[in-house]
């Protein structure tokens, strides 16, 4: 079963981090919805946070994982939101499980094969040798040379844990990630259009989603709508939480 923080009650509304994320980078978002009428779910996904690893990575299974909560949890007509590779499971489950929800909210990520891209950050992480780093910014200062980007380093720093009084860790499977990370841009198409509700919404400064991609979003999606978080990238959520906090809200209370 899946770990996850559950915020309030209400309606459920489950949120799927990206890539390499956790559950706990969506707690600040995940607190205002449930203050807002929602019983928000984080989740962290297989082989991330504090969830079970394995070594099968597919979206089909990720979607069952979510699938197989809903009902530990008896949840029906969720609304459900995913980010980047979070994204790519929800549409997934979408495609699987239609009836199961409500709206569906897809952040910076289309319904389209991209390239494998993660190579530099994966080769950082593996560049951390544990039996040196005796506190936080030891990882930090190893994985500086291939991530110059501070911010980068700093939410993958999230995923650092003491695993025993002197031995640190990744809470992330990165052995099954790493040799999974051709996988995590791939799409396979759906059988039929979605009819479910749904909102792709794009950091303006992000090219995960571009102006030609709406095409192939409204045959995967019968019922889709774009927008755009202005002065945004990838990480649309964190750069802008409140924009992105009131596009989503309206989307799901409309």
């Amino acid at each position: 079963m899946l770990h996850s923080i559950i915020l309030g009650t209400g309606k459920p509304l489950i949120i799927l981090h990206g890539f390499l994320g956790m559950a706990d980078n969506w707690k600040t978002l995940g607190k205002l919805w449930s203050e807002n009428g929602y019983q928000v779910h984080l989740l962290d996904q297989r082989n991330h946070g504090r969830s079970f690893h394995s070594d099968d990575f597919s979206y089909e299974l990720m979607a069952q994982d979510v699938k197989e909560y809903c009902d530990h949890h008896d949840l029906q007509n969720i609304n459900l939101i995913g980010h980047s590779m979070g994204g790519k499971v929800a549409m997934e489950l979408a495609n699987l499980y239609p009836k199961l929800i409500d709206k569906l909210v897809v952040a910076d990520i289309a319904p389209k094969t991209y390239a494998p891209h993660h190579s530099d950050i994966i080769k950082a992480l593996e560049s951390v040798d544990f039996n040196l780093v005796k506190r936080r910014n030891d990882a930090d200062e190893m994985m500086a040379t291939l991530i110059p980007d501070t911010g980068t380093r700093q939410f993958l720093l999230k995923s650092l844990y003491r695993k025993e009084k002197t031995t640190f860790g990744w809470r992330f499977n990165l052995e099954v990630l790493g040799n999974s990370q051709h996988m995590i841009g791939q799409h396979k198409e759906f059988d039929t259009t979605i009819k479910v509700e749904t909102l792709f919404v794009r950091g303006g400064n992000s090219g995960y989603i571009l102006d030609n991609d709406k095409v192939s979003i409204d045959y995967a999606f019968a019922k889709a709508q774009l927008k755009t978080i202005p002065n945004a990238g990838h990480w649309l959520h964190a750069q802008q939480p409140q924009l992105f906090y009131e596009t989503v809200t309206e989307f799901l209370d409309n």
